[in-house]
């Protein structure tokens, strides 16, 4: 996927992302992070910088941000969308996110849209890292397996399955842990002595996101014909459907996603 590309489905998610997000969550973390005079963030996979765009408000006046991408067009335009609070920001591969979480040490880590991409192992080097500097945990987005149609239709199932399917593949950081991913952390946080929330964050998606649904859907065209190449006549067929579907107000789609709050400390 190009750059531009990545940017365009980027500014087409990021209201849709805003307006999921779970509330709750963020007012536990806006308490945590209240008695702190200055709190540092690290934000893994930022793009083009959204997650600091909605965090950012939430938080202590005084941040410095630590943004991590492999793909610097979007750095760039994640400084460039920046404005208010310190931040410095890091090219490199998520494998190697441990290098940048000192000097200075978060007090928060946070992704978004990132969970269902990694592998055990990375989430097991994600607690063990956040457990040794007491820093908090914010993974919002996570994509939950779950896609419901408002109206049905008899392949719906077929690309779901081929579409989870795929989402277990390695995305670069291991064999993903796909829709499992939000449920893991959970575990290992409470393992680890965290307090921890999930909370759902789905996406309710009609004809006035038609531009962004469709792209989603071609998605998981493609997904699902590189799972099962067998079925490709039938799920381009299905995408061409949904989105004739989608555009003339026939149906909505419900994606199911998930956030996380993992809080250190007695009393969260």
């Amino acid at each position: 996927m190009s750059g531009h590309f990545q940017a365009d489905w980027l500014a087409l998610r990021e209201p849709v992302d805003h307006q999921a997000r779970s509330r709750s969550l963020g007012q536990r973390l806006q308490a945590w992070c209240a008695p702190r005079q200055r709190l540092c963030v690290l934000d893994l996979g930022t793009g083009t910088g959204s997650n600091r765009r909605f965090l950012a408000p939430l938080l202590p006046a005084d941040q410095h941000w630590t943004l991590v991408d492999h793909d610097p067009a979007l750095l760039a335009l994640a400084t460039a969308k920046a404005s208010g609070q310190e931040a410095r920001s890091m090219q490199a591969d998520l494998s190697e996110w441990h290098r940048f979480a000192r000097d200075p040490s978060p007090d928060l880590v946070t992704a978004s849209a990132l969970l269902d991409l990694v592998s055990a192992d990375w989430l097991d080097a994600l607690v063990a890292a956040c457990r040794e500097r007491g820093a908090a945990a914010l993974m919002v987005l996570s994509y939950d397996g779950q896609v419901e149609w408002s109206s049905p239709d008899p392949v719906d199932a077929a690309v779901l399955a081929a579409v989870n399917a795929h989402q277990q593949r390695n995305k670069g950081l291991g064999a993903a842990l796909g829709p499992a991913a939000p449920g893991e952390l959970a575990a290992r946080f409470r393992t680890a002595g965290y307090h921890v929330w999930v909370e759902s964050s789905p996406w309710d998606l009609g004809r006035e996101n038609a531009v962004l649904a469709q792209a989603l859907v071609e998605g998981w065209v493609a997904a699902a014909c590189e799972q099962s190449p067998e079925d490709r006549s039938a799920f381009r067929a299905w995408g061409e459907r949904r989105c004739a579907d989608l555009a003339a107000d026939r149906t909505r789609v419900r994606v199911g996603h998930q956030d996380l709050l993992a809080l250190p400390g007695p009393g969260g």
